[in-house]
């Protein structure tokens, strides 16, 4: 072979390594069905400021989530605040999700990667839409199967089966795009509980708290001078002495906060007559009306009432400088709790369903939170 004839081999060799790997390369950076390239956006022309309604429906749940003058809240929960962080969080990241994987897939195999419409059994998917204000569809996807990241003696087992954690999920977008993005949208799920706001009352400094039960004798009163004072029964009988160790659990009520989910106020579910009490050194006074336990939770109303003081009272030794400052501390002061008092109405209007753990220890009768007698603890120590 003369040194012309090498040159023309080796130019075709070039040439169709080129081909080549151009052909690859296209199949690998296209969806089945012509769909985006590998590391190009999944919704490419989302515009996140126009969507007012996020919709989510699987087979077992539905939601819908709104934007209602300017605010968002939940449809199925009556128009119940929604979780605004969790919301605009799960916009932002569907704005810059990206394709990892192109998934060829036929219609037999959809099954097998949870890719069939909401309502088609096990093997059916999330359905996700976003629309704006006047109704109009700004983006769809089918939520299917979560891909599990393999520990490495695992790997070379393959496909989705096996133990492993979720590190992706399959989606569907169209008629036959499917693609596998590196985010598992765990917390994207059908269920109105899931998606409302948490915020709830917070009852700092409270200096009485009572209950009050249907049988007379179990109700109490513990009652206290000042924020750091100790706890005092208050009527207390002949003999009566409190338990530090078992009225700990009742001194910060409904201090952890939180709600499993909740409905509007109606006559037919306004909660039973036991009443919890709790009145505060800022002066708020909160009543809530506590039903029977049903399964793991208690349904909670709470009515609240507040007396802010107008004024404040300057010392009779006090200076101007003092004056001045004491006066913006008051007025900040003021304008905190009035804000907190406007917030905590607006809950007033809707039944809570309560973990059990967060109301049992608020509901011991009146003897255990007693100490035992010493007649008792004598007899017990023989």
């Amino acid at each position: 072979m003369n040194r012309k004839q090498f040159l023309i081999l080796l130019v075709l060799v070039l040439v169709l390594g080129a081909a080549s790997w151009m052909v690859l390369r296209s199949k690998q950076d296209s969806w089945h069905g012509g769909g985006a390239a590998i590391g190009r956006k999944l919704l490419p022309d989302l515009a996140v400021n126009d969507v007012a309604q996020i919709s989510l429906k699987s087979g077992t749940g539905e939601v819908t989530l709104a934007r209602d003058n300017h605010l968002w809240c939940v449809r199925d929960r009556a128009g119940y605040p929604a979780n605004f962080s969790q919301l605009s969080g799960l916009l932002l990241k569907l704005a810059d999700l990206k394709v990892s994987q192109n998934v060829d897939l036929g219609p037999s195999q959809m099954g097998r990667f949870e890719l069939l419409p909401p309502g088609s059994g096990a093997e059916s998917g999330t359905a996700l839409e976003l629309k704006d204000a006047s109704g109009k569809t700004l983006g769809s996807l089918l939520l299917g199967k979560k891909h599990l990241k393999k520990p490495a003696a695992n790997a070379q087992m393959g496909g989705m089966d096996g133990e492993g954690w979720p590190d992706g999920r399959y989606v569907l977008t169209g008629a036959r795009t499917v693609a596998l993005i590196s985010d598992a949208l765990e917390d994207v799920q059908a269920k109105p509980d899931q998606w409302l706001s948490k915020d709830f009352f917070a009852i700092e400094k409270p200096r009485a708290i009572a209950v009050q039960f249907p049988v007379a004798t179990n109700s109490w009163k513990l009652t206290r001078a000042t924020e750091t004072g100790d706890w005092q029964l208050a009527d207390a009988r002949a003999g009566e002495k409190l338990d530090s160790s078992k009225i700990a659990s009742v001194t910060s009520p409904f201090s952890y906060g939180g709600f499993n989910d909740v409905a509007p106020l109606t006559a037919s579910n306004a909660p039973g007559n036991t009443v919890l009490t709790v009145e505060t050194f800022d002066g708020f006074t909160y009543a809530a009306n506590i039903g029977a336990k049903a399964g793991e939770d208690y349904p909670v109303h709470f009515s609240l009432t507040a007396t802010l003081p107008p004024a404040r009272t300057p010392g009779a030794e006090e200076k101007p400088a003092d004056k001045t400052r004491l006066d913006a501390e008051f007025a900040a002061r003021q304008k905190t709790l009035a804000d907190k008092l406007a917030k905590e109405s607006a809950g007033t209007n809707w039944v809570y369903q309560l973990s059990a753990y967060s109301v049992d220890e608020l509901l011991k009768p009146r003897a255990q939170l007693l100490a035992e007698a010493a007649t008792n603890s004598a007899a017990t120590a023989k």
